[in-house]
Parts: structure tokens; sequence; C-alpha cells
């Protein structure tokens, strides 16, 4: 059936396009689109389609549901609704317009064309079937049917041997009372039968038709489409009826695996989130009604499956996502839902509990059963999990608030270091609003520029002049002020602004640096702070390389500063990365030395400058031995590997003659002055005397 053609009915046009374009993959042709339901109307009148894909909610007057009505009375076309609504409501006024079929979006390729298959499959046999009802007696002698024929005067049946047959009974092994057929049929259907059978005795229908289980022999059910029609005397009395009866459990199976599989995971076989959210709704209007009965949502986030996934493969990362499923089924009771989010989220609806304390059990449950040991592509794994936990909450109307609710608890637990569950609390959602918040605002203040670049000197401790500066962002906030660099640098690092901003750092201090230089301090370098997120970037060196061509400023006027955690986490690509930028003549300075790794196997390997005292062991000395034992340790080592010694942080008299005693090489800090707007470096600078002027101000 690859020569098909399809009429697509979509408002949004961007899906719409999407469709064709799995269509036309599978070999079908679209013959044209519409956006609203008089639109599809005209079009199906014109071009004669095969096949419908509807969207349920259309613009205009006319919805999906009602057009497909008109379409099937008028043109007598299989339609199939796609569409992303699967409430109850939506599903009952779908059913009245006998759809071929019922996909949720999102959908894959796959499940498309199946449907669509079975939809023209399912028509083209309709047709068929009304043709052959035409034609009864060729019918009769050439159809796989089996046949029935109802004396109703003397309630004699006949079954035909094909009837038998579907069954799995030999002739003589059914007599020709109706109960022979009636008592086969399925308990849960046969009220149903019944009633459309009199129905139609009664004249009150045109015909008998209806779809219901029958038993085998075997013990099975086999679905059957049954059809009849009676014969009336001149009073319009029924005293005859017959008909058909049709195998159709392939039909049936494939239906119900259908929708089976656009309400549940095809990996884990799991409850998908559009049947999670429809569960979970249920209950919360359960609760409206009985507000003492509790229930809890949990949402299940798998800790560092990303490095089985990038370590072992993606098929090795759904086997674990198989067994997690597994386990999460294995802790819950009857009545409670496991379902998969999606990669390896997973959500749970505790149906009923008595308090919190009833789910922080099943959360330490789940837990405790995940970490057990697995067997994963013959690597063993213990797995954990972070666990955000929402109890049932008279605010919360909308099943998409507790989602949100366990799924910021959820990020909470992953905070805390992960293995671990955590009970959400308001605070939590005032926090998680207010990081939308901030990162709306460094949105808008990339985008606006709103930094400024302020200037920390760097004095040499051997003639107390100032060497360099290091150049420190603030934020212009336009409501909030001056905000500090630790208030949003850990925020823009995570979500990428740290690119921007370090970009609009480095060129705003050596643009400024090479005014000075061509000022009064001809050999002022200025020092930046580089962050992960920017030593990962493959454009970094080019970046710097066109920030000083475009400035001016030579190579050995700019120092990065890199942390010890940012040059180990590739250790490969920080070497190849530190070693263009020594030959291109920057320097570089490891930052925060002494509160990282501290590893002497790297150290001696990477081309670095200058290492800078973190400011822990600065702010301690005199005061704890053990930071003047590592100070005192680190200058004799930076001097030994012909390295260049800062210590940062310095804001006392004891602190700065310590150093001097250790012949630091240079230092920075609140004692000798606070970080400057650019226009006062050149003041402070001839304020400062040397060392000794630290005393004074």
């Amino acid at each position: 059936m690859s020569k098909a053609s399809i009429l697509i009915v979509e408002d949004e046009h961007i899906i719409s396009l999407d469709i064709q374009t799995s269509l036309e993959s599978l070999g079908y042709t679209v013959v044209g689109h519409a956006d609203h339901g008089e639109d599809a109307l005209k079009k199906v009148r014109g071009l004669h389609p095969d096949l419908i894909l509807m969207d349920i909610g259309l613009k205009g007057e006319m919805d999906g549901i009602e057009a497909a009505n008109q379409i099937r009375t008028q043109f007598d076309l299989p339609v199939i609704f796609l569409t992303a609504f699967a409430n109850q409501t939506t599903i009952e006024r779908a059913r009245k317009a006998q759809p071929y079929g019922y996909i949720l979006k999102p959908f894959e390729e796959h499940e498309l064309a199946i449907a669509v298959e079975m939809a023209l499959y399912k028509h083209s046999m309709e047709k068929k079937l009304r043709e052959s009802e035409e034609r009864y007696d060729l019918a009769a002698r050439g159809a796989n049917d089996g046949l029935w024929d109802w004396n109703l005067k003397k309630n004699e049946i006949y079954f035909s041997p094909r009837w038998k047959a579907m069954l799995g009974y030999k002739e003589e092994k059914i007599g020709s009372n109706p109960d022979e057929w009636l008592k086969r049929i399925h308990p849960n259907d046969l009220k149903k039968v019944q009633e459309s059978l009199a129905s139609h005795i009664k004249g009150k229908t045109a015909h008998f038709q209806s779809e219901y289980r029958i038993l085998h022999i075997n013990g099975s059910d086999v679905w059957v489409l049954c059809r009849g029609l009676a014969v009336r005397d001149a009073k319009g009395v029924a005293y005859r009826m017959a008909g058909s009866q049709t195998d159709i459990t392939a039909r049936k199976l494939a239906e119900m695996r259908l929708a089976h599989d656009a309400l549940h995971d095809m990996l884990t076989g799991l409850p998908n989130r559009a049947l999670f959210m429809d569960r979970l709704t249920l209950r919360i209007e359960h609760t409206k009604r009985h507000p003492n009965l509790l229930f809890a949502v949990l949402f299940v986030d798998l800790d560092r499956f990303k490095v089985v996934n990038d370590s072992l493969g993606h098929a090795v990362g759904d086997q674990l996502l198989i067994a997690t499923a597994h386990r999460l089924q294995q802790c819950m009771r009857p009545g409670d839902t496991v379902s998969r989010l999606g990669g390896d989220e997973f959500a749970i609806l505790l149906n009923e509990v008595n308090d919190a304390s009833d789910a922080i059990r099943v959360a330490e449950r789940i837990c405790g059963r995940l970490v057990s040991t697995s067997m994963l592509d013959s690597v063993k794994r213990s797995t954990t999990a972070s666990i955000g936990i929402t109890i049932s909450d008279a605010n919360h109307a909308k099943p998409e608030d507790y989602l949100r609710d366990a799924d910021t608890a959820m990020y909470r637990a992953k905070a805390l270091g992960g293995n671990r569950h955590q009970l959400f609390d308001s605070a939590m959602y005032t926090s998680a609003v207010a990081l939308l918040e901030l990162e709306g605002e460094l949105r808008h203040a990339v985008e606006y520029q709103e930094w400024l670049v302020e200037y920390q000197p760097i004095i040499s401790m051997t003639d107390s002049k100032m060497l360099g500066v290091e150049a420190l962002v603030r934020w212009k906030h336009p409501v909030r002020g001056m905000v500090a660099p630790l208030e949003f640098i850990n925020v823009a690092e995570e979500t990428g602004f740290i690119l921007q901003i370090g970009e609009f750092v480095l060129r705003a201090a050596c643009t400024q640096v090479m005014e000075w230089r061509k000022t009064a301090y001809p050999n002022l370098w200025v020092s930046v702070n580089i962050s992960g997120r920017q030593f990962q970037d493959p454009n970094l060196v080019k970046t710097v390389k066109n920030i000083l061509a475009e400035s001016g400023l030579a190579p050995d006027g700019l120092l990065l500063e890199i942390t010890e955690s940012v040059a180990l986490k590739d250790y490969k690509h920080s070497l190849k990365t530190l070693k263009e930028l020594s030959a291109f003549g920057i320097r570089v300075a490891l930052d925060d030395f002494g509160n990282g790794y501290s590893s002497l196997s790297y150290l001696k390997d990477l081309p670095l400058n200058v290492l800078k005292i973190d400011k822990s062991f600065i702010k301690d000395i005199a005061a704890n031995n053990n930071s003047d034992a590592i100070t005192t340790a680190i200058i004799a080592m930076g001097h030994t590997m012909n390295l260049q010694v800062v210590a940062e942080g310095v804001e006392t008299n004891n602190q700065l003659d310590f150093l001097k005693a250790r012949q630091c090489d240079k230092i920075q800090g609140f004692l000798l002055s606070r970080p400057v707007h650019g226009s006062e470096i050149l003041r402070i600078a001839n304020q400062i005397q040397g060392p000794s002027a630290g005393r004074t101000r």
C-alpha cells in the first residue's frame, strides 16, 4: 500500500512538514495540507485521498473530531487522530468519530507506519465486506467467515462448519440451540451482544453488528466481528435472522498493542509520561473527594548514567534502564505506578501513604535495591539514584505541580552528592524560581553587556612596585546594583553564559592595560581568570590571540589564571592548550594552589609560570601552624621550580611580614588595595610606596 495518498490536517506548519517527511520516507504520497476543519473537508472533496491524518485541536469553528465525523459520513474515508491529548474526555469524544487510529504526539516513525498500514488495511477490508454483503450468495460460497442462520420462531440456529471450526470444534460438536453461541461469549461482552441483538430484532436498528470475545475450545478467547440482518413479515415482525462471524483477533491484538505502546515506554514497558500524568490526575481528583487519603510522588534520577552510556555504549545503558525498571517495580505495592519519563528519569506514584515517612521508607528501599551490583557487558556496576519526594498538597491542582516539586527535590538530592532522597519543601521551590529568574537576568546581562571590570594591583615584594593587576568582573544589575561574582559565576558556568562573559572581560582587560602601557606603565600586565567551561572551549587559544591582536597588547602583557581542578579535568587537553599558549608567549598561573589536587606529578610537566597561593592559607598565617608550614613549602617549591609565587588575600601586617620573610615574590589583597575601577588604578599605584606602606592603609 506504499502508493496510498494521504492528506495531513495539522494547524502547526512545522509539525505538518515533519509528518510529511516521515510519510514520504515510508513510501506514501502526501497530496495536501490543511490547518482547519472546513479546509480539510474542501480538500478531501477535491483531492480524494486514501487516508486523513487529523489533529484534534484545529483552528476555526470545527475541531478535528467534528471534521472527522463529517469525513466519515460524507466520504467514507479512514481518519487517524494524531494528537497530544490523552485525557479520557477527549478520547471518548474522538471514539464517536470512529477513527481508524489514535496516536499520541510525539511519536516514532515506526508507530506512524503501523497505524497507517492498519488503517488502510481496515478500511479496505470494510469496503470489501460491504461489497460482499451486496453479493451475499457469492460471498457465502467464497468467504472464510463463519455463517449462521437463526430461525426465531423455532429458536433454532444453524452454524456453518467454518463458524464451528473458528472456535476449534468439529461439525457434530455444536448443536442448534442459540445457547451454543451465547454461552461461549465472554461474560464482559455478553450483555452488549444481547442488547444489540434485541435492538435489531425489535426493529430499532437497521442491522446487527458487534465485536466481542468468544471462547475457543483450547480455552483462549477469539475476537470476532459478528454481523446479521433480520427478515421480517408483512407486519415487520422478525422471524429469521442470518449473518456472518469474522475472526478479527489479529487486528484486535494489533490495535491493543498500538494502544499499549501509545501509553507505555517502548524500552522498559513501564507507563510513559502521558499515562503517569493521567493516573496522577485521577489520584488528585480522588484526594479532593477524600482529603484524608494522602499520596506521594517520587522523582528518580540515576546518578552518573551518562558515564555508562559514554564508556560502555547505549546498548549497555539500555540494559541498565531495563534492570532499573524491574528493580523499581519490585519495590512497589499493588496500586502504585512506576513510569519512565525518558532518559534515566523515572516517576513513581505511591497511591496511598499515611505520611511522609511512608514515602521516605520506599525511597530508602529503592536506594538499597538499586545499589545491588549489576553485570553490564561483563562490567560490575553498582547503581545509585537521587530521589525527590513530594506529598499530596491541597494547594496543588495539577499533576505538573507535583512532578515539578519532586523534580526540584531530586536536584537538591543530587546537589548534595547523590545516592540519597530529599523531601520537597517550599524553600526549594523559591530557590528554583530564583535560579530561573537569575538565568533570565543573566541572559539579559549578556545581551546588553551589563558588566564592569575592576582591577586589583599585584605588588612586587622586592621593590614595592605595581607589576600587574588582576581583572575582576562585576555585574551592574539594573535593580540590585553591583553584584559580586560569587552570586552569579556558578550559574553562568552551568548555563554556558560564562563564555560570553569571559570573552568580554578578556577584551576589556587587554584594552585597558594597553592604554596604561601607553601612558605610565609600559611593562604592566593583567591577570585574567579562565573558568572550566572557557578552558574546555576548543576556540580558547584562537579567541585569546584575536583579542590580543585587536587590542594591540603583546602576549607578555597577559597572564591567564586556571585552577588546579580545571587543569586536571582533562589533562591531555590541558597540556595541549597550555603548550599552545606558552608557545605564543602568554604566561599561565595556577590559581588557588594548595586547595585542590596539589599533585607534583602533573605540576612538573605543565608549562606554568606562576603559583598563586590559596587565600585560605594566607588567612590562617600566624594562627595555624599547618598553614604557616604549607605556605612556606609552596613558596620554596615554587622557587625551586623557577616559578613566581603570588600570595593573594593579604589583609594584615602580620601576613605581610610573614610573606616577606619567606621571600614571596608578589602579593595582592585588601591591605594594599581593594579592586577598583580602571580610572583609579594609576592613583592607587602612586600611593603604594612598597610593602611597608601597607601598614598605613
